[in-house]
């Protein structure tokens, strides 16, 4: 009786799943990531395989439905390709790599930001507790989407179609599919940093902070202190969940920031460099180019070409 029922489950996971990639299919062109009219929601197509490309992801769940991709986080490999989805707790730094996508089968999928005071809301209301796990690590992790997980998200694509009653039904959606994601295999991840009185919690709370101060110099221990943790703790806990010093966190953010002034807004070298606080862009050169590897000039010239490549083609 349990194999027929698995059996059943995973059959209507695969149509969910199909349906997904349909949806997507028809909602994007070429290759790219595309906004929708639904807050918090994007979707990705890729129609060939690339090496790993610098990205910032938020606290969100990435389900690809079609395709296979990787995210490297913290020198770690996540591979997730059809029926496995990425979550992350925190804003990280990354590298997304696609492994396998054509043309006529291009790798698709969707990117749902996750907001943690929903999850810390349902948590306060009492969502049932999942098993217990000790070991707190990385704040991203591979989960298996279940019928719990795809059968929201289905009817969130499919608000796509009724613009109307988006404003209405969409935040309900929203909420159920952070329950879901709150009772998955991948809960403790959440839990860890959406629990107010955990440490995780605090960690958030600071990288709030950093991401609205990166351009200010700020005291490791002026930082714990403002989370209320002592310094050693503080750190300790901070790596383990970015695989970065918080330090090096505020330089990736004040590094990716540069990079979208002079992709974005057209901002030279040195003017970029000292809008995000350095005092001086030969140093502000040099740490760009071993974060994205390759001098800050030359990338933004590379990534303007690609897109004008992308575009015409």
């Amino acid at each position: 009786m349990t194999t027929e029922r698995n059996n059943h489950e995973q059959q209507q996971c695969k149509t969910l799943l199909a349906e997904l990639a349909h949806a997507i299919g028809t909602r994007t062109k070429g290759t790219g990531d595309f906004g929708t009219i639904i807050d918090g929601l994007a979707l990705y197509r890729r129609e060939k395989p690339s090496a790993p490309a610098s990205c910032i992801i938020p606290p969100s769940i990435v389900l690809n439905v079609q395709g296979t991709k990787q995210m490297w986080l913290g020198g770690e490999p996540y591979p997730y390709g059809v029926s496995r989805f990425l979550v992350t707790s925190l804003e990280l730094p990354g590298d997304s790599e696609v492994l396998a996508a054509s043309a006529k089968e291009p790798c698709l999928g969707l990117m749902l930001k996750l907001d943690l005071r929903i999850m810390a809301e349902l948590l306060a209301q009492g969502c049932p507790p999942t098993r217990r796990d000790r070991t707190e690590g990385m704040s991203a992790g591979i989960g298996t989407a279940t019928m719990d997980i795809l059968g929201p998200l289905v009817r969130l694509m499919e608000l796509l179609d009724e613009p109307d009653a988006i404003p209405v039904l969409a935040p309900l959606i929203q909420r159920e599919i952070h329950y879901r994601l709150l009772l998955s295999d991948q809960a403790i991840k959440l839990r860890q940093i959406a629990a107010v009185d955990s440490q995780g919690h605090r960690i958030a709370r600071a990288i709030d902070w950093l991401k609205v101060n990166y351009c200010a110099p700020f005291r490791v221990e002026e930082l714990a202190a403002r989370v209320q943790m002592s310094p050693p703790t503080f750190h300790q806990h901070f790596r383990q969940l970015t695989a970065m010093s918080p330090l090096q966190y505020q330089k990736w953010l004040r590094l990716s920031e540069a990079k979208r002034l002079m992709l974005n807004e057209h901002l030279d070298v040195s003017s970029a460099a000292f809008k995000v606080g350095y005092e001086s862009p030969s140093q502000f050169s040099r740490e760009y180019s071993r974060q994205f590897g390759v001098a800050p000039k030359r990338d933004i010239t590379q990534l303007r070409s690609q897109s004008q490549s992308a575009g015409g083609g």
